[in-house]
């Protein structure tokens, strides 16, 4: 089967443009403000999204902030005055879930971004951040929602509201370009 790229582009495209724009101006405001008032913040997401959470981690490295990833030798404890992100499209992972306990437990706060706001993480977080877009809890209906396979149309979108909200943040505390780009490693 021959398939036109031009058309699953732009079809990709505008599911991307419908998941980023159907984001709740309160809830991206929310988690703007969560980050920047967290001491600590520690990432975590499994496969493709964990592949977004540390794109996520870099940029807030960017930005000055502490920032670690869940399973990095350097990742330090969470408590009070911290932050565990974390990613769970379609509502719940069981590693997702038992880490999310283990920093409440210790006093950090929490933060979940999905597209499933009623599944089990979310409804245990702290702050949600909600992106409407398919994840592989909805893609095997008769007519999935995106032309993109599996999760993708999630974890595209992740890297799009990661990247404005690192706008947002950098705004908000007061950071420059230049100072962001000042913390990029100079070792590559």
């Amino acid at each position: 089967m021959t398939r036109d790229l031009t058309s699953q582009f732009g079809q990709a495209c505008k599911e991307l443009q419908a998941a980023c724009s159907a984001l709740d101006r309160d809830q991206f405001d929310g988690f703007v403000h969560e980050i920047a008032s967290a001491q600590k913040i520690v990432l975590y997401g499994v496969g493709r999204e964990g592949l977004m959470m540390r794109a996520l981690a870099m940029r807030l490295y960017h930005l000055g902030l502490d920032a670690h990833v869940v399973g990095d030798m350097s990742t330090p404890p969470l408590g009070s005055g911290d932050l565990l992100i974390v990613s769970a499209g379609p509502g719940d992972f069981s590693t997702v879930r038992a880490l999310l306990g283990v920093a409440q437990d210790a006093g950090a706060r929490t933060a979940c971004v999905t597209a499933q706001p009623d599944g089990a993480v979310p409804q245990a977080s702290d702050t949600v951040l909600v992106i409407p877009a398919q994840t592989m809890a909805d893609d095997q209906a008769p007519d999935p929602a995106s032309t993109l396979p599996m999760g993708s149309l999630f974890e595209g979108a992740q890297y799009l509201v990661f990247e404005i909200l690192i706008l947002h943040l950098r705004d908000h505390i007061g950071i420059s370009a230049d100072a962001m780009r000042a913390h990029h490693t100079n070792l590559e």
